[in-house]
């Protein structure tokens, strides 16, 4: 479900993800700085090519092998560019990272390697007849602001929230964690304003960046569990933890 600018996924534990969508402005200039990077490894690349070709560095490589190798290195640089750094960047190349913007599936997961390739190979037919005019064409007329590649691969360009963007939720939330009681039974009650804070977090998670989404909820976790014999379960893994009190709140409120 979408909502003008905004992405809102309802999630298995009915909890609700809402994230801002990008548009072609933000993702034109990501674009460009990607672009600008590509450029400067091609002309890396042809130095080095004219170095091993005509300068005689490697006298054993014919010109044909070097211009094979060129051709295939610039094929990978175009076509494996973005599918390589938004696979092990978490969706988010060079450029999205600057401006702050990141790749998701449809249902709010981070992107896969088969996703980040698919969504990369169908680039060509964006860029198409020229400067991307298909991609601009879909994305106006989509509503989640899509090219055809996120179509086919089914994914969403999103704005990821900056550490700015975070310190107001976290400034509000420490002085209630601060008012937390230092001991708790087995499943400790949480106060409204803890839940409120849980679910607060719990539903913007999937735009922070990863490693402020992982200070977040060992923070939180880490206050809301003191004195609790399943403190080594908020610590490796906090997320899960802050979901089960959620819940087990939910189902509280049920029966009351």
């Amino acid at each position: 479900m979408s909502s003008d600018d905004k992405l809102i996924i309802e999630t298995p534990e009915q909890t609700s993800l809402e994230f801002t969508l990008a548009g072609i402005g933000s993702r034109g200039i990501a674009l460009v700085l990607d672009t600008l990077l590509q450029i400067g490894a091609l002309i890396l690349l042809g130095v080095a090519a004219g170095l091993v070709a005509y300068v005689g560095f490697f006298p054993q490589i014919g010109k044909q092998w070097v211009y094979a190798i060129l051709i295939f290195a610039v094929f990978l640089l175009q076509f494996g560019y973005f599918a390589f750094f938004e696979t092990i960047w978490n969706g988010r190349t060079p450029g999205k990272r600057w401006t702050h913007l990141r790749v998701i599936m449809d249902s709010g997961r981070p992107i896969n390697a088969q996703a980040a390739i698919l969504r990369n190979l169908i680039r060509t037919v964006d860029a198409l007849p020229s400067i991307y005019a298909i991609g601009i064409v879909t994305s106006l007329i989509s509503y989640q602001n899509k090219r055809v590649g996120d179509y086919l691969a089914g994914t969403v360009v999103i704005h990821e929230k900056t550490r700015q963007d975070i310190r107001a939720l976290w400034d509000m939330a420490e002085p209630q964690l601060l008012k937390t009681a230092p001991s708790r039974t087995i499943a400790p009650e949480i106060t409204p304003a803890e839940l409120q804070l849980i679910e607060a977090f719990l539903e913007r998670r999937g735009s922070f960046p990863d490693e402020v989404r992982r200070s977040m909820a060992h923070q939180i976790a880490e206050r809301l569990s003191q004195g609790v014999p399943i403190q080594q379960e908020a610590t490796s893994d906090p997320e899960k933890f802050l979901e089960a009190l959620v819940e087990r709140s939910r189902n509280l409120a049920h029966f009351r």
